[in-house]
């Protein structure tokens, strides 16, 4: 660990946390940022290539032992209000870190390492990514196997999305596609996948739905739900029941109710 005390703001090093609101910059660098103590300390416990950190001292004398394996990361230590006017926000709790995207496994790495019944989840159109990051969260808490990341959707690497799954996207398998339509339709006809569409008016309903076997869910986005090609390739349209007046739930507590179900069904 290499403790860096900050004297100014513009060594080229803090670069990706005074960009912190470009994203998509991050995203073509393969970096992302892990925001709060929980989160970070999640990150320091993966597997995961961390770029350097950045917290106040009194985060640092916490970290030292926990960051001791972690060899050369540099550390970057200042008062709060210098952290601060570097991301350009007031931070809750002073201590953040760059890591590196893992490179993806490819679903043949996926299925080959998974026992069956498969339990498999995807996202289609999914741009907000605070629902992303919560749904990301959800799906490692109910023991999803990958998650597909659909060519329409966000990455769960962004900033909100990896503070909003809490740091479990460090833990679960997550496989963009650049055809999710074309993906799903494989694993329906190669590997014996029911495909099921979160969908709210479908003609099944969750409860009375056998999930024991395997199983992909589909979720997609709030507003405009799945694409027509996404749909058409689902093997199974499932509601959740409702009163009236309410048409749908918020995408992450959606997740969380078919998730659920399947587990309660798996025993």
């Amino acid at each position: 660990m290499n403790i860096i005390q900050i004297k100014n703001l513009e060594d080229p090093a803090l670069q990706p946390y005074r960009t912190m609101r470009r994203p998509v910059e991050h995203e073509k660098r393969g970096i992302f940022v892990a925001e709060g103590e929980k989160v970070v300390r999640r990150l320091v416990g993966s597997d995961l290539v961390i770029v350097s950190a950045l917290m106040t001292d009194e985060w640092l004398e916490q970290y030292q032992p926990l960051l001791k394996d972690r060899e050369g990361i540099p550390v970057y230590v200042a008062a709060k209000t210098l952290l601060e006017s570097i991301v350009g926000f007031e931070l809750h709790q002073g201590i953040m870190a760059v890591g590196k995207i893992p490179k993806p496994p490819s679903v043949g790495d996926v299925l080959k390492a998974a026992p069956q019944p498969y339990f498999f989840a995807a996202v289609d159109g999914l741009t907000n990514s605070e629902n992303l990051g919560v749904l990301v969260r959800n799906c490692a808490a109910f023991g999803i196997q990958a998650l597909l990341v659909g060519e329409t959707s966000s990455s769960p690497y962004l900033r909100r999305a990896v503070r909003n799954s809490m740091g479990a996207v460090f833990s679960l398998p997550v496989v963009p596609c650049t055809n999710l339509s074309a993906q799903l339709g494989d694993l329906k006809s190669a590997h014996d996948m029911r495909v099921i569409a979160a969908h709210p008016s479908g003609d099944d309903r969750l409860a009375q739905t056998d999930l024991k076997g395997n199983v992909c869910f589909v979720f997609g986005s709030e507003g405009s739900g799945l694409s027509k090609n996404v749909l058409e390739t689902c093997t199974d349209r499932i509601s959740i029941p409702m009163q009236r007046g309410v048409d749908s739930l918020n995408v992450a507590s959606a997740s969380a109710a078919f998730l659920f179900e399947a587990v309660r069904q798996r025993g």
